[in-house]
């Protein structure tokens, strides 16, 4: 009984908030239109939403200003102003924390952002790679290759394109030819939320030929209640294999979907772990053959 209460009570405030978004309501206001403490209200939100009250206005803020910007061309002083921010400054901000780009560069869609990118082979599959001056943007796995880069122009529809092989590109390929890659040399430039970028951040601790899990994750940044939402930030990851999403499995063991095929992630997870244990035992072998 009391279960569903607290989801009538979750409901009621979540359209209380997408009702009264523009005038940025304050944790205490929500709480009182539902007769609960600030502290109580704070707390019960966060546990069925797996957000805090406060990013969830956030989140409903963003969304709507980027309809604005993109859809109804306005200004950044009138998004501001219809989005109920008290200042540009606060909007720049809160496309930098959930948006990981101003305003004005959501709004171009990457205009004056020139991406090199490029066509490559690796054990499970070929890929495509992108990069900026900043690091490695983009990198999936593929089936077509005017499909795949028709995917990559619509994530940057204002950027200039060009067919190329830059350094950083040749550095990050050569994850698949090293046993233990050193992550920190490869640089990326990541596109996110908060979330997002502290989702991934997580997976790039996880390391190779280990396996970790949603729950796991969510723990590790924090968030114990968020594996649903971690499920899907992992689903958005934007750089296949770099970010090892594949070490992320159910907690029942099965090793569950994967955006490049489930039948690909069991393959790498294989080949992850033979390269790590096989050469363990390898050196093994050679040391007793010395003995």
């Amino acid at each position: 009984m009391e279960e569903s209460v607290n989801y009538t009570r979750i409901a009621e405030a979540i359209e209380y908030i997408q009702t009264h978004f523009k005038r940025q309501p304050r944790l205490e206001e929500v709480a009182n239109a539902l007769h609960l403490s600030p502290a109580h209200f704070q707390r019960l939100f966060t546990e069925w939403a797996g957000t805090s009250p406060k990013k969830f206005l956030q989140f409903t803020s963003l969304e709507y200003a980027k309809w604005l910007l993109k859809e109804q061309q306005a200004t950044l002083f009138d998004t501001t102003y219809e989005t109920g921010l008290s200042s540009t400054s606060r909007l720049h901000d809160l496309f930098i924390t959930l948006e990981g780009m101003t305003p004005a560069e959501y709004q171009n869609g990457g205009q004056q952002l020139h991406i090199n990118y490029s066509f490559a082979s690796s054990f499970f599959g070929p890929l495509l790679i992108a990069s900026t001056a900043k690091g490695i943007c983009h990198l999936v796995f593929i089936t077509d290759e005017d499909i795949a880069l028709q995917q990559l122009q619509s994530k940057f529809p204002q950027a200039t394109f060009q067919a190329q092989t830059d350094p950083l590109q040749m550095q990050a390929l050569q994850i698949f030819q090293s046993r233990q890659p050193d992550l920190s040399q490869i640089k990326l430039h990541l596109k996110g939320t908060e979330f997002q970028l502290k989702v991934w951040q997580s997976l790039l601790a996880i390391p190779m030929g280990e396996l970790t899990t949603y729950g796991a994750i969510a723990q590790a940044i924090d968030n114990p209640k968020a594996s649903r939402a971690v499920g899907t930030a992992i689903g958005s990851n934007p750089i296949a294999f770099l970010i090892p999403c594949h070490r992320v499995i159910q907690s029942s063991g099965v090793f569950g979907n994967y955006m490049w095929g489930a039948t690909r992630k069991t393959a790498i997870i294989g080949w992850e772990g033979a390269r790590i244990y096989g050469a363990s035992e390898t050196d093994k072998q050679d040391t007793n053959g010395f003995i």
